[in-house]
């Protein structure tokens, strides 16, 4: 009896087996198995016929003989028959296909820019020839018009490569080409290929239209099938390629419904050799499950050169991509970046978005219950401000209200300031916010969310050109935490000149910025003297 090819799949963890569970195995998630198909080999990968003749000699299509009946994986009966085997045979392999890494060339590889300075950052420098970049995000967090105004600017010439923007810095950029040595923009430009498998191609002209993306240069199609896809890619041979989604196209070789876990597999794989063979870029849209990760099976994220996450808050601008993982560049980039009715801008001083004007009112000492820190993502500070209201309580549980804070964390710190501090807030309504949908999640913000809260008790302000860094401890101690310097010198660039800080450990060298008074504490009581926020 042939064994059947119905597998079991997980969409969280990538599991499989034979048998469905209502719960995965591996990762314990419930629902999220589902039954699927392995895709049906092709031409070249099928399993060659056997042919065994009545004295028991088998040749392999023809080409070789010699082989028994009783080799393993060879099945004979009466007469003359035909079996599969399951093994693949090797086959001579020419040296020109083996290359020493000595011989290999080293030269740097001539990015394509985006035309988006922080989406270059992100991806180590602009987009590789020949490599499959992933975006991934919510739904409406924009994915598609970023890649569609990145279509446009590279369309249009905007971006252009490592080598042209050098060259074109070099020439002036004046647009006109002579004996003077001027570079024509037109030479920067280049056909792009925008492939929408979820909008028709009126509905993508529009959208194009309204954040000013139209250029002779972007060719758009409106289509679902792989094979039109591949054939587009060839014909073309387009600069740059934005397939939009991965989980719309269907393959009609392989079975499985479209987003499933065969036809995505499939789908990636097919862009991914077209990519590599012709050295054409692919930026693939991806769709995100409902707790955020990245639908389809966990073998899409390792097949392609780069994973990218669109994040941020639906109800507010501001836009956060991080690169996940990316072999041509660092993982610990991000690039901010501004939604609007108009499209979308780059953010390269996200300081301001994430302060707020009132320190600017006619209050010398700044306002009660605020207080800035900073924070470091990637190779990049940022501040945020953290705002916090304290009222008496009506109700026998007092309420926690939190917005871009951990929850937990502030309960934690709650009680460190009653206990080491000697902040009663354990009977008050506590309200806890940032500004412009900023996260203060890191342990470094411990000191800030303190002296917000402390200032907002007592009704001491803070100045405005004051800062705090610092990890708290259960014990009310103030913690060194990682790459302070960075995070002064952000201070200091935005005109901050007193920022209190963590004492530094024994025989660790004294930060010094210019501007900068870094004031340093060793306990929660200490740093709320510094900060000016103690019961008086």
């Amino acid at each position: 009896m042939a064994k059947s090819s119905t597998q079991y799949l997980c969409s969280e963890c990538g599991w499989s087996g034979g048998k469905w569970f209502g719960r995965c195995p591996e990762c314990g998630q419930w629902g999220t198995v589902e039954e699927f198909h392995e895709a049906r080999p092709s031409s070249r990968t099928r399993a060659a016929k056997i042919t065994v003749t009545e004295t028991g000699t088998a040749s392999r299509g023809g080409a070789r003989s010699g082989m028994t009946n009783d080799a393993p994986g060879v099945s004979t009966g009466a007469g003359i028959g035909t079996v599969r085997t399951s093994r693949t045979s090797a086959v001579h392999v020419p040296d020109s296909l083996i290359t020493p890494i000595t011989d290999v060339d080293d030269h740097d590889v001539d990015r394509i820019g985006t035309g988006f300075e922080e989406f270059d950052r992100v991806l180590g420098g602009g987009i590789v020839p020949g490599s499959v970049v992933l975006v991934a995000g919510e739904p409406g967090i924009g994915k598609s018009t970023l890649l569609l105004e990145t279509a446009g600017r590279v369309a249009a010439g905007i971006g252009g490569s490592n080598s042209e923007r050098t060259a074109s810095g070099k020439a002036g950029n004046t647009g006109t080409t002579g004996d003077s040595g001027t570079v024509d923009l037109t030479d920067l430009t280049g056909k792009v290929l925008y492939v929408s498998g979820e909008e028709s191609t009126a509905q993508v002209r529009m959208r194009a239209g309204r954040i000013g993306a139209v250029n002779e240069n972007l060719l758009l199609s409106s289509t679902t099938d792989l094979a039109t896809v591949l054939g587009l890619l060839e014909q073309v041979s387009p600069r740059l390629a934005i397939v939009d989604s991965a989980q719309t196209i269907t393959s009609q070789d392989v079975d499985g419904i479209a987003g499933g876990s065969t036809q995505v597999r499939e789908v990636a794989s097919a862009l991914i050799d077209v990519a590599k063979s012709r050295g054409i870029p692919v930026l693939l849209v991806g769709h995100v499950t409902k707790d955020g990760s990245i639908a389809g099976p966990r073998t899409l994220e390792h097949l392609v050169d780069v994973v990218c996450q669109f994040e941020g808050d639906p109800q507010t601008a501001l836009r956060m991509l991080r690169a996940v993982k990316n072999r041509f560049g660092p993982t610990d980039e991000v690039g901010c970046f501004d939604m609007s009715g108009e499209g979308i801008d780059e953010v390269t001083n996200p300081g301001a978005l994430f302060l707020s004007d009132a320190g600017d009112s006619d209050a010398p000492g700044g306002t009660e219950g605020t207080c800035v820190t900073f924070t470091v993502d990637g190779h990049r500070s940022l501040p945020i401000e953290v705002q916090a209201l304290v009222t008496n309580s009506v109700l026998p549980t007092p309420r926690r209200a939190t917005n871009g804070i951990d929850s937990n964390r502030l309960a934690m710190l709650v009680a460190v300031l009653y206990r080491h501090g000697k902040v009663p807030l354990l009977t008050n309504d506590l309200y806890i916010s940032t500004i412009a949908g900023g996260l203060a999640k890191e342990p470094s913000c411990d000191l800030a969310v303190a002296a917000a809260l402390a200032s907002a008790a007592f009704h001491a302000p803070i100045p405005r050109d004051w800062a705090a860094i610092g990890e708290i401890s259960l014990t009310g101690q103030v913690r060194p935490v990682p790459r302070l310097e960075y995070r002064l010198r952000e201070a200091a660039r935005l005109g901050f000149t007193h920022v209190v800080v963590p004492k530094r450990r024994r025989g660790a060298k004294p930060i010094a910025v210019d501007g900068i008074t870094v004031i340093e504490v060793d306990s929660l009581p200490r740093a709320l003297r510094a900060l000016g926020v103690e019961r008086k």
